[in-house]
């Protein structure tokens, strides 16, 4: 049986070949100038497991000011802006690279900004690697490339553990980010965990408070986007990292949800955002905005429980609390306005199907669901089924057939009505036309009413809906009443 370490130096060379020319020409490019160059961490570890993209890093004893000077001559295009970190990028063709000085970096115990110190070996930069399995290296200076995994990261990939090349202590000192960052590397990679290494996290969690909430939101997004973010939630909230950046999660453990009764709160969450996952083929693949809503859709059940007398449980309006505690949250982590909005309206309307009943509900509140929905149409319709987490499969099979229902009533009233543009039979021009008023407040007011008129009984037509118009305006004594 080949040696784990031979083994991966043979795959990572193989991989590295369909770059050849290019990372030769690198390498070449560094060698006369003085430099070494070693392809580094995520690189190396997804060129073993045959999934080496066009992104590529490499470590080099040149400080970032001769590599400018080399890059600008080798790339089509440079950026400077990591280069007080020590990382110069180019791009030449449709490869990106990131060349960095050998270096390590530690943060003060009050400080959110690593502090960087330029090395001049590849062995002191990669004891300073977050993971052994990002901690090996291809020399391509030398006579030929050399493999250097001087911490068995071969092995350890090819048993699918995560540990960390020093101290897991130490290491999680020096940047807490790494902690999260395992729970990423188990969501994208499968990996367990070592015992160490989880240990550690445990007792560190709180350290992750000096972290920036622009990082934090960074990692938990890429875990959340993995192909099982599932195991990296597990990681997170069983270690207490979630507890330090997105504390309602770990709290949806001390419910017990009576409509869900097999599961508390927390499993159910998971299993809708396992469902929700399943679905998301209607939205054009992974989307951070439905994994986001499938996992906070519940947030506000632990401050909305009450106890109804005989026993049993309630969490009224939760759907309305969660919305707000979700802004929040969001905000906190520093997501953008658009995906904020989205996803607190999504946790605000996922109960809105249960009003449905079987089927009772008027044409009229159909419209209003696919105007509250408006382009979260599809993202409501993802969410409500992957809502239905119950066992009872004559009960499951009874409310995908009440959406299916829905649905198609959607389509039809859509194909009737073009409700995508819903949109009152007269605009604000004609309002005020036909009550010669003058640009204010009542028109708003009436283009509002005539909105209301749509939802509630369809198209009107121009004649009906002036009717109605002048009708509202008379009981409002508003006709007019600008031009006296």
């Amino acid at each position: 049986m080949p040696n784990p370490r031979d083994l991966a130096a043979e795959l990572a060379l193989g991989a590295l070949a369909a770059h050849g020319p290019l990372i030769k020409s690198l390498a070449g490019a560094y060698r006369d100038a003085g430099f070494t160059l070693a392809l580094v961490g995520g690189p190396v570890r997804d060129a073993i497991l045959g999934r080496l993209g066009n992104d590529l890093d490499f470590a080099s004893s040149a400080r970032p000011a001769d590599s400018v000077r080399i890059l600008k001559r080798w790339g089509d295009a440079i950026w400077e802006t990591g280069a007080a970190f020590g990382t110069i990028a180019a791009k030449k063709g449709d490869v990106m690279v990131e060349v960095t000085t050998f270096r390590s970096e530690s943060y003060d115990p009050d400080s959110r900004k690593p502090t960087v110190d330029f090395g001049d070996s590849i062995e002191g930069d990669l004891s300073r690697r977050d993971f052994t399995v990002n901690a090996m290296a291809l020399e391509l200076t030398g006579d030929s490339p050399l493999f250097i995994d001087l911490f068995d990261g071969a092995g350890d990939l090819a048993k699918k553990v995560l540990r960390t090349p020093v101290n897991a202590r130490a290491s999680f000192s020096d940047d807490p980010l790494r902690m999260m960052r395992a729970a990423r590397f188990v969501a994208q990679l499968d990996f367990s965990v070592d015992p160490e290494v989880i240990e550690a996290i445990e007792e560190m969690a709180g350290r992750l408070s000096i972290i920036s909430a622009e990082r934090v939101r960074d990692e938990f997004t890429k875990t959340l986007m993995s192909p099982n973010p599932r195991a990296g939630l597990l990681l997170l909230v069983e270690s207490g990292l979630a507890s330090a950046f997105f504390p309602e999660l770990p709290k949806l453990k001390l419910e017990i949800d009576e409509h869900h009764h097999h599961k508390d709160v927390y499993e159910h969450t998971l299993t809708v955002l396992d469902q929700a996952i399943a679905h998301e083929d209607r939205l054009g693949g992974p989307n951070l905005t439905i994994r986001l809503a499938a996992l906070m859709h519940d947030i506000g059940k632990p401050r909305t429980r009450e106890l109804i007398p005989g026993g049993g449980v309630s969490f009224h309006h939760h759907e309305v609390v969660g919305a707000k505690m979700t802004k929040k949250r969001l905000k906190e982590l520093r997501f953008d306005s658009k995906t904020i909005d989205e996803v607190s309206t999504l946790v605000f309307l996922h109960l809105r199907f249960h009003g449905y009943g079987s089927g009772e509900w008027t044409d009229s509140a159909v419209r209003r669901y696919i105007r509250d929905a408006g382009e979260l149409l599809d993202h409501l319709h993802v969410l409500t089924r992957a809502d239905c987490t119950t066992r009872n499969k004559r009960k499951a099979d009874q409310l995908s057939a009440t959406y299916d229902s829905l649905e198609l009533r959607i389509v039809q009233l859509k194909a009737q009505e073009e409700l995508d543009r819903i949109r009152p039979d007269l605009n604000g021009q004609e309002i005020m036309e036909i009550l010669g008023i003058k640009p204010s407040r009542a028109v708003g007011e009436a283009y509002d009413y005539l909105l209301e008129l749509r939802m509630e009984r369809g198209p009107l037509g121009v004649e009906v809906a002036t009717q109605e118009l002048l009708a509202w305006a008379s009981d409002k004594e508003l006709r007019g009443a600008q031009e006296k």
